[in-house]
């Protein structure tokens, strides 16, 4: 681990930039709401430019520490009105959405959505696209990649194609806190300190850290209007994935881990391996397994030429490790892979007075008087999940994680991005932040796998004589016969999981304030 004085930030320079660059691009970026777009729009407003965010859910942009320094427009890049009416105006453009996990067709959608956007950029007069794509092996033809390669290297090509300047970046694994390929990295090297692996692990790979991948993102945005053209991106070692796992465990103070590698796990069985392990579930896992198949190393570092590598850069792999580990341990971890939303998860709101046509929705309430103030209250409400637990039959919670991972949810092991503070659209352990009302409100939306639509709402009011009231709410909109015989065999156990739930959040709100010295 490195050492010689504190670590410095991950995703921004020790040096002050230019925030009032004369000049400077207006820049479009998609996939705000996502792990790099959320943190690329603060590199770009650091850098003197003006950027407008596209998001199909705006208000889960409201609750980031920038989003009063940027334009926030609806739309969705399928949607070619709301497209040319977001790129009015705009110099640049940063693709950085996929359709990955959305079905058998998310390879047809994402050629789609790259055919609009690079239409509506060439119409729109936008000057520059950048687009951030998989590293491809040399010398394997295109059909024999995975979906997933497969379809980053189409879309590169489409945005090529057009006839508006791209450059697109070709990037392996990416290490940085939050990060799916960190997080599995991370957990599989923690948790199995004898592992049984699969032949990757001995696949030759190029990683890059996170702030070195931002930095040629925002550096693109500059490119001369002649350079149309793909660019490798990567850190100055090649490892395997192995070596990967070896170098994360020094760097985080374990001992060396015993790996057995077994060569008849495939890259499918792999990803429920994975997923078994690690927070990252198997409909992720898989198109990062099956991007080790073979080797992904650079073949040329062209964009030294124009985007040119400050002091110390790019940085090394133990160095990225480091920087990632300090973050998770002081919880600053800004975005993480599970930002965006699971695919084939409900999306929509609980509506405020809903109309459910005829259909059925069940609710468990439970209210409890507190004799603590509010704002003791809250801070137990707005630091549920995670390491602390649901405040009720934890072995429960477990195994409804469990089978939802065996069906292919989530599971509950996703955890918090931050161990004390949620905001908008943040995923907590199998649910997502849908409205938080600080002091008042937290309303998440279920994205496990059900028979229906599921939310669970937990408010917090003041008495007016120093006290508070507690009034939580679990709601199920249920899909068919089969929600309706869900709801009826799980309901014998709410008074244990939500009225214990109610309970105990109660008392470790009472326990937090009777501890609180006087007067502070």
């Amino acid at each position: 681990m490195d050492g010689g004085g504190p670590v410095a930030d991950e995703t921004t320079e020790p040096a002050a930039r230019d925030t009032a660059r004369a000049g400077a691009p207006a820049c479009l970026v998609t996939g705000a709401s996502g792990y790099l777009g959320g943190r690329l729009v603060p590199e770009l407003l650091d850098a003197g430019y003006r950027v407008r965010c596209l998001a199909r859910t705006p208000r889960k942009l409201r609750d980031h520490p920038w989003a009063d320094r940027v334009e926030i427009v609806r739309g969705d890049v399928t949607d070619a009105g709301s497209l040319a009416r977001a790129m009015a105006g705009m110099d640049v453009a940063y693709y950085l959405v996929h359709a990955l996990g959305t079905g058998r067709d998310f390879e047809r959608t994402d050629r789609e959505a790259a055919r609009i956007f690079g239409e509506q950029a060439r119409r729109a007069g936008v000057e520059r696209l950048v687009y951030l794509g998989g590293l491809t092996p040399a010398g394997v033809p295109e059909r024999q990649l995975s979906p997933h390669l497969r379809s980053r290297a189409e879309v590169g090509r489409i945005l090529l194609d057009s006839g508006v300047p791209t450059a697109v970046l070709r990037a392996a694994v990416v290490i940085g806190s939050g990060s799916a390929s960190f997080e599995m990295l991370r957990y599989l090297t923690e948790r199995l300190p004898v592992m049984v692996t699969p032949r990757w692990v001995h696949t030759r790979i190029q990683p890059i850290a996170v702030r070195d991948v931002l930095r040629l993102l925002a550096g693109c945005a500059r490119l001369p209007p002649d350079v149309a053209r793909t660019f490798d991106i990567g850190g100055p070692e090649v490892l395997t994935y192995l070596e990967m796992m070896q170098r994360y465990a020094a760097v985080a103070g374990l001992p060396r881990r015993v790996i057995l590698r077994v060569p008849v796990l495939t890259p499918g069985l792999s990803s429920y391996w994975v997923g078994l392990v690690t927070p990252v579930p198997a409909a992720i896992a898989r198109p990062l397994t099956e991007s080790l198949r073979y080797e992904v190393v650079c073949h040329e570092n062209d964009i030294e030429r124009y985007v040119p590598s400050p002091p110390g850069h790019p940085l090394g792999f133990d160095r990225a490790v480091a920087l990632a580990l300090q973050r998770v341990r002081e919880a600053r971890v800004d975005t993480r892979w599970s930002s965006a939303a699971v695919p084939g998860a409900p999306s929509d709101p609980l509506p405020t007075d809903p109309d459910w046509a005829g259909g059925s929705l069940y609710t468990d309430v439970r209210e409890r008087a507190a004799d603590v103030p509010q704002e003791a209250l809250w801070q137990v409400v707005e630091g549920i999940g995670g390491e602390n637990g649901w405040y009720s039959f934890p072995l429960a919670w477990a195994v409804r994680g469990w089978l939802d991972r065996l069906v292919g949810g989530v599971g509950l092991r996703r955890g918090r991005r931050d161990a004390r503070r949620l905001r908008v659209g943040d995923s907590l352990d199998f649910w997502r932040v849908e409205e938080i009302e600080r002091g008042r409100l937290l309303r998440l939306r279920a994205e496990m796998r059900l028979p229906g639509l599921a939310w669970l709402e937990m408010r917090v009011e003041d008495d007016g004589g120093g006290g508070c009231r507690y009034r939580q709410r679990a709601l199920f909109h249920p899909r068919g016969l089969l929600g309706h015989l869900y709801w009826w065999s799980v309901s014998p156990f709410h008074a244990v999981v939500f009225g214990g739930m109610a309970r105990n959040i109660v008392r470790a709100a009472t326990r937090a304030a009777s501890r609180a010295p006087e007067g502070g």
